[in-house]
Formats: structure tokens, C-alpha cells, sequence
């Protein structure tokens, strides 16, 4: 293990539901420093859920903590170091079933975690592949996305819109006024399942704010994925000096 990583990670069954968005929308999240990272001009986010597998902080299983489920909204940014552009994302909201994932994770990286019941269901077949995540607050709406895929994966095509999905590699939080957090992820290229089929039910408001409803509620998705996952490695977080002061 890189004295660099803080957690591995088995990601798996990664459901990407994603949306175009007035860029505007975002301006008051995106961390100082970067810029949105658009695809063909439009500005994306991407209502996930997918599962957290054999989970290892520091290289050590935690009882309790080492499979369960996250559902996110996340947008897409980028981050030039002087050299080089570094595409990477931010995030609206972080759900998960675990308390300390969310004390942890807020402590540590600055995220946007909090907690709730998420669950999940898998059913898979030689022709197909059905699967959901289900999170709920207490007696709060339960919201729901499922997706109905072939059961067999195949690459992703270079210059896709699921290649820009999926090949961000850093993640990126407010630290400070003039600081920000970053962190780089390592995961092989993914494979996705074709989607064939898709459904969401989410109180859009509650989750993320009533700006995101014109966007989202009632809206067909831009597009719909489904990843097949992999061994992840998440680095520990760099804290970065920018020039520009978030307000």
C-alpha cells in the first residue's frame, strides 16, 4: 500500500443518472480554484448510487464498516496545477448508512456527507441485470433509482460521454476561504453494462435544494449508466493555497 492512500475500496455497480444543468446553479459550490469541467458546453451532474466493498482505512477492515452503500450528486470540474489540467469532481450531497463514514469523512476531507437508511437490490440473470438503491430520512420520502441492463459489460468508447463520466480522477472541497482539499482516486478503466432500461423517484428538493428542481424532478436524464466497478484507491487529501477567495 502508497503512503499516500488512506482508503481502498472494491466500487461496484456505479448507476449514474445525469442531467444537464444551468452552469449557474453550480457557481456557489465549485471550489476555488477550479472550473467546471463541461462536455460538449454543457455543465452535468450526476444523481449516483453505488456500493462501497471491502472497505479498508489505512489498510484496515473497521467491524461494521467494510460493505454498504453511498448515493451522491456530483458535478464535474478541473483544476490547472501550472502544468497540467486535472479533471475531478465536487459534490452537492454524500449518503451514507454509516455514521462514522460520514464524522470521518467530513473531518477529514471537508465533504458533504450525511447519513440515512440506503439500501440495495441486485437480481441478475443471463439476460439481464436489474438493479436499485433505495435512501430515506427517518419518515421522509423514500427515494428510489433502479436501472435494467444487459448483463454483460463492455468498454467504454474513447471520446464518449460515458468516458467523461467516468475518467475524473480527483476529487476537490472548500477548505477555507482561500484553501481548497484535493485528492486523487486511482482506478482502472471501467466497463459499463448497456442500459436498457430506467427508473427515478426522488424528492429533488429535499435532497439537494428547490435550484436543482427545474433541472431534475420530471426531467428525462441526459443519459443513464451503469459502471461495472473496480478496485479503488483514494489518496489523502492535499490541502492547496488559491489565489482566488470563495465568497
Amino acid at each position: 500500500m502508497s503512503k499516500r492512500t488512506f482508503l481502498s475500496a472494491q466500487w461496484e455497480y456505479l448507476a449514474m443518472f445525469n442531467y444537464e444543468i444551468d452552469p449557474n446553479i453550480l457557481e456557489k459550490h465549485i471550489p476555488s480554484g477550479t472550473e467546471i469541467d463541461f462536455f460538449n458546453g454543457k455543465a452535468i451532474v450526476s444523481i449516483v448510487g453505488f456500493l462501497f466493498n471491502n472497505t479498508k482505512v489505512m489498510g484496515i477492515k473497521w467491524p461494521g464498516h467494510v460493505n454498504f452503500e453511498e448515493a451522491n450528486l456530483r458535478y464535474y470540474i478541473k483544476r490547472f496545477d501550472g502544468e497540467q489540467w486535472k479533471r475531478g469532481v465536487g459534490f452537492v450531497s454524500e449518503i451514507v448508512p454509516k455514521p462514522l463514514v460520514t464524522i470521518m469523512a467530513n473531518l477529514l476531507y471537508n465533504e458533504h456527507y450525511s447519513t440515512a437508511c440506503v439500501n440495495h437490490r441486485i437480481t441478475k440473470t443471463e439476460n439481464e441485470l436489474e438493479l436499485g438503491y433505495s435512501w430515506q430520512r427517518r419518515k421522509q420520502y423514500k427515494n428510489i433509482i433502479k436501472v435494467s441492463a444487459a448483463p454483460l459489460s463492455v468498454e467504454i468508447e474513447p471520446g464518449s460521454e460515458e468516458e467523461f463520466i467516468f475518467e475524473h480522477y480527483f476529487g476537490y472541497n472548500q477548505l477555507s476561504a482561500s484553501s481548497i482539499i484535493e485528492y486523487a482516486v486511482h482506478h482502472p478503466r471501467w466497463e459499463t453494462f448497456p442500459v436498457k432500461d430506467y427508473l427515478i423517484d426522488c424528492d429533488i428538493e429535499n435532497l439537494y435544494g428547490k435550484e436543482f428542481v427545474p433541472f431534475i424532478t420530471g426531467k428525462k436524464p441526459h443519459s443513464v449508466f451503469l459502471a461495472k466497478g473496480s478496485k479503488v484507491t483514494v489518496e489523502k487529501p492535499t490541502k492547496i493555497v488559491t489565489t482566488l477567495i470563495k465568497q
